[in-house]
């Protein structure tokens, strides 16, 4: 199954959402059509024009936001002065309420990628009234389990990456330590924290970092573990090796791994996958790489068997990635099957 063609937005526009936020939100498809919103990953990545063509445009009007910090929303969370302090899950999620109110959309189909699925997750569950339907694919739930596979347990696949990215904050982290600016109460990016061994708060310390020479090469760092961590070859990521976008993309995902996703206490195994139960009257399609890690902890199998309205594909040969073609066919299928309904 090919994907839909390509489309242009016929609406765009920054909406206001407060704390001297402005978010970036664009139209595509049919203004009459069915209501999708599209969550990107990251946190911290922007939309891309490919996730318009996984929607019918005869069918769907799709929506496509840049979350609080990334892509054209402003401020940039590259900028030093961006007070990340209210990007958090509760914000975002805010956000998309505004966005809803501001188009007129009662409800809508929800489609998440990656942090995007926790964030689709968590919206349908205190929300269950504003999302017809979800989509996730590269499912994660936002958990401190998962933080912790993705910073410390991959590194047993793949040691001499991991080596470079400890490395590097131990030496930085103590030359930066007697210089950085204590932490605040809210943040969890504390001493503390770091030697608690979350290295994801040990980064977001040195991103932090008044120096902007610590704040590029831990962005560097940062960007080049996730990029040592994709499953198969070419092991590049384009988009990694502009300044602003990595730093931008560095600070908010450790911004959110530090601090618990911003999900509440509770969230070592997940306060997500506690809550499936809240989901069982919404259909959900899950589409799943079996090469993509986040599957080492079971975590999209558990919440599929824990949410009783969803369909669960698994793609061979695939990782984290939607755009891989057998990841593309199960998105647009899934999209299709739920355009009429």
């Amino acid at each position: 199954m090919a994907l839909h063609p390509e489309t242009e937005p016929h609406d765009h526009g920054m909406l206001d959402v407060g704390d001297g936020n402005r978010v970036y939100w664009e139209t595509c498809g049919n203004p009459r059509g069915k209501p999708a919103l599209v969550l990107h990953g990251g946190p911290g990545s922007g939309c891309t024009p490919y996730f318009r063509r996984l929607f019918d445009p005869a069918a769907y009007r799709i929506v496509l936001l840049d979350q609080r910090g990334c892509g054209r929303s402003r401020p940039h969370a590259s900028a030093y002065d961006t007070d990340m302090s209210v990007n958090t899950t509760a914000h975002l999620i805010a956000d998309l309420g505004a966005l809803r109110r501001h188009l007129g959309i009662e409800r809508w189909l929800v489609w998440g990628l990656s942090f995007g699925s926790v964030l689709g997750l968590r919206y349908a569950q205190t929300h269950p009234g504003a999302v017809s339907e979800l989509v996730l694919t590269g499912v994660a739930t936002g958990s401190n389990a998962e933080v912790a596979l993705l910073t410390r347990g991959l590194g047993r696949i793949f040691p001499e990456a991991f080596q470079a990215f400890h490395a590097f904050q131990a030496f930085e982290g103590s030359k930066t330590a007697q210089a950085a600016p204590a932490a605040t109460p809210f943040l969890a990016g504390s001493p503390e924290r770091e030697r608690s061994g979350n290295l994801a708060a040990a980064y977001n310390r040195l991103i932090e970092s008044p120096d902007p020479r610590v704040r590029e090469r831990a962005a560097r760092a940062w960007t080049d573990w996730e990029t040592a961590t994709i499953p198969a070859p070419p092991r590049s990521v384009e988009r990694f090796e502009d300044p602003v976008f990595r730093l931008g993309f560095a600070r908010t995902v450790t911004h959110y791994f530090a601090n618990d996703h911003f999900l509440g206490e509770g969230n070592d195994e997940g306060v997500v996958l506690r809550d499936a139960a809240l989901l069982k009257d919404i259909p959900g399609t899950l589409v799943q790489g079996s090469l993509d890690f986040g599957n080492l902890l079971g975590t999209v199998w558990r919440l599929h068997h824990a949410w009783a309205g969803s369909e669960l594909v698994i793609v061979d040969e695939a990782g984290h990635d939607a755009g891989a073609p057998g990841m593309a066919r199960a998105l647009v299928a899934a999209t299709d099957k739920y355009a009429t309904r």
